[in-house]
């Protein structure tokens, strides 16, 4: 059986992430620092972890490590959005954003990447945005942390191919979530009408690709920045 690690797991495409994968009859481990995940399966491990922090990040892949041996695939989901005029940022609002977004995907990959590196295999795939690639207005740190976790992604994905680790990053567009609940309605209205597929976006959507980009079908896609947005990016004037 495999195992993979989903950090953010309590968040909406989070858990829909690690729904696939016990679907796909993978070992979740599912982190979390707030919320406990509701996922609830024999398969589903939950742990509690600052993911800010790179001590307590050591100490639960070692953990982890311990207990299932071996780690074939990470998914980089934790994030927080920030949402505000750059003249109205505080240093403790943009710390919050880099370090939620950017250290502890860092941070985690570093450890995972260790027990991957000695199996000569493994996928890694960080969940960014369709801001990282065409940014943002009132969002420009946000855009900023994924715009890092994009060449993040493809810096790695040269340093880790020759151990057989594949490294790949989903941008997703407008996803039904907790995450847009402070868009007004005319807000998210303007945004459908940008993308050129109509719709609002599914945590499922995004779990698909994932989970394709975890399987062995994917063997030789490394690098790569994937848009899940309905076209949006393409297409975008914000």
């Amino acid at each position: 059986m495999k195992n993979v690690i989903i950090t953010g797991a309590s968040g909406d495409i989070g858990s829909k992430i690690a729904s696939e994968f016990l679907a796909l009859n993978y070992n979740a481990i599912l982190i979390y620092n707030t919320h406990k995940p509701t996922v609830s399966h024999k398969n589903a491990f939950c742990f509690k972890c600052d993911l800010t922090h790179e001590k307590e990040v050591e100490q639960l892949v070692l953990e982890i490590v311990k207990k299932f041996k071996t780690i074939d695939c990470l998914i980089n989901c934790a994030g927080v959005s920030l949402f505000g005029q750059i003249q109205d940022l505080t240093e403790q609002q943009f710390e919050y954003v880099i370090n939620s977004n950017l250290k502890s995907a860092v941070f985690t990959t570093k450890y995972v990447a260790k027990n991957m590196i000695q199996n000569k295999c493994g996928k890694i795939i960080n969940i960014s945005s369709m801001w990282g690639k065409v940014g943002a207005s009132v969002e420009s740190v946000y855009s900023a942390s994924k715009g890092a976790i994009n060449a993040f992604t493809l810096a790695l994905s040269k340093e880790l191919a020759p151990s057989g680790i594949t490294v790949n990053a989903v941008c997703p567009g407008l996803i039904k979530g907790k995450m847009n609940s402070h868009l007004s309605k005319d807000e998210l209205n303007e945004l459908i009408l940008s993308t050129p597929l109509g719709r609002i976006g599914t945590p499922e959507d995004v779990a698909n690709l994932v989970t394709f980009l975890s399987s062995n079908k994917a063997d030789f896609i490394t690098g790569q920045i994937i848009s899940v947005d309905g076209g949006f990016a393409n297409n975008s004037a914000f």
